[in-house]
């Protein structure tokens, strides 16, 4: 006779409420969506899907050798590989990293910084979601605060970021048409109209999805907005200067103690790093080390130990000049000529002109079909692209067709899958305006 008592018939298990933070964090997402996507791709879809809607950096040969040097580098020398995977760093990120950006960006512009305006968070994403929950939200007096964003599309993984209720107020850009195929987005002054309840403007340059730059003067004008309402501008420069380098205009970096500018190493060629890293006035980042400590206890040391040399000499600003840039460049360019090979010719459809990141962001001008549809056409296809609908947030676009007829289309991957792709792509939209 068996000891155990006999096994009870299954049991759902009760359902736990979620708190607000909770619901906030774990409803259906964008970027969830999008990571899903990447994962299947890269793992039971490899070698079948073709991946034309993450973000994931190219491999850059010459990139991808010196990362290997580098490591072998830590590999010889015992106490700064031991220190970097056995050691936990200050929750603001290493010190000599922290003097070593200083540095770099104190004498390339001038800006009066030091390692007390450097933190390091696990990723862009981290800063940002740390930043926007810090500004805005639900505050003790009762009262509710926003991030204005000037324009949208915006990057999709703001979206979600609000820990509380409705983060974003977003205005719809002035559109410039260029030529039979290319549009530009700009802000549109005229109505930015910030309300009382803004407590911190944010824009990213280059913008993913839609890899427009802001022009200094656009970029100018939002700070003298900032400064004037005394908020912060927050700029999300993870694509841009001084370095990944992975824009295509020229810029001049802004920094001053109303902005807060974030920078990362993702886009080259470290995403699996997740290093982040914010620029702003000594109380700040006081604080983001803070939550650091409470919400991750410290960062990964990887990627600092990897670039603090490359910092020190200025060698990042060569390499994001002479070889990112370039690659991203032609790849851009390539994926445009293709567009004019693959997509019908009697369709009205334009491409926002390539400034930099890592997308098209194409415009199908009165498409019979919401892009969400395109979407999963394109999906049963075995083609990812993101459907353009997760970006215009912040706003009511029930009014607004264009919210509904753009998608992102990723030109990182290999020359033979991002040819297969658009050739996919303009098989469905030809059918599509049918």
């Amino acid at each position: 006779m068996s000891d155990f008592p006999p096994i009870a018939s299954p049991v759902s298990p009760p359902e736990w409420p979620k708190s607000v933070f909770a619901e906030s964090l774990t409803r259906h997402s964008g970027i969830l969506e999008l990571m899903d996507d990447l994962g299947e791709a890269m793992t039971t879809g490899r070698g079948e899907m073709l991946m034309m809607g993450g973000g994931n950096p190219g491999h850059i040969p010459e990139m991808q050798a010196l990362w290997r040097g580098r490591m072998a580098e830590l590999l010889a020398d015992t106490p700064a590989f031991d220190a970097m995977l056995a050691d936990y760093d200050q929750p603001a990120g290493n010190p000599r990293f922290r003097t070593a950006v200083a540095g770099l960006l104190r004498r390339e512009f001038g800006w009066p910084l030091g390692p007390e305006n450097i933190a390091v968070t696990n990723g862009g994403q981290t800063a940002f979601f740390c930043l926007m929950n810090r500004f805005a939200g639900d505050f003790a007096d009762g009262s509710h605060r926003r991030v204005l964003l000037p324009l949208v599309p915006e990057y999709i993984g703001y979206a979600d970021q609000g820990v509380g209720r409705d983060l974003f107020s977003a205005r719809r850009p002035a559109i410039e048409r260029i030529g039979d195929r290319e549009f530009k987005y700009h802000v549109d002054f005229e109505n930015l109209a910030p309300g009382d309840d803004i407590a911190a403007i944010a824009v990213s340059r280059p913008t993913n999805p839609s890899s427009n730059v802001l022009p200094d003067a656009e970029i100018a004008r939002l700070s003298a907005v900032a400064r004037e309402r005394g908020i912060p501008l927050l700029i999300d420069n993870a694509y841009g200067v001084p370095f990944p380098g992975v824009i295509f205009e020229e810029v001049t970096p802004v920094w001053d103690d109303h902005i807060i500018l974030t920078l990362s190493l993702s886009k080259l060629g470290l995403p699996g790093t997740r290093t982040g890293i914010v620029v702003a006035r000594e109380d700040i980042i006081r604080e983001l080390s803070a939550i650091n400590a409470i919400a991750s206890l410290a960062n990964n040391n990887v990627g600092q130990a990897l670039t603090t040399p490359l910092m020190e000499s200025g060698e990042i600003l060569r390499l994001s000049r002479d070889v990112v840039r370039p690659f991203y460049r032609a790849k851009s360019e390539f994926a445009k000529t293709l567009l004019h090979e693959h997509l019908p010719a009697g369709a009205p459809w334009r491409v926002h002109r390539g400034e930099g990141a890592f997308f098209l962001w194409i415009w199908f001008e009165n498409l019979p079909i919401p892009t969400r549809e395109l979407y999963r056409r394109l999906k049963a296809r075995k083609t990812l692209v993101i459907p353009g609908e997760y970006f215009f947030f912040g706003l009511d676009t029930a009014d607004w067709p264009h919210s509904r007829e753009c998608i992102r289309l990723s030109y990182t991957q290999s020359e033979d899958i991002v040819r297969r792709g658009i050739a996919t792509l303009g098989e469905e939209v030809a059918k599509a305006y049918r």
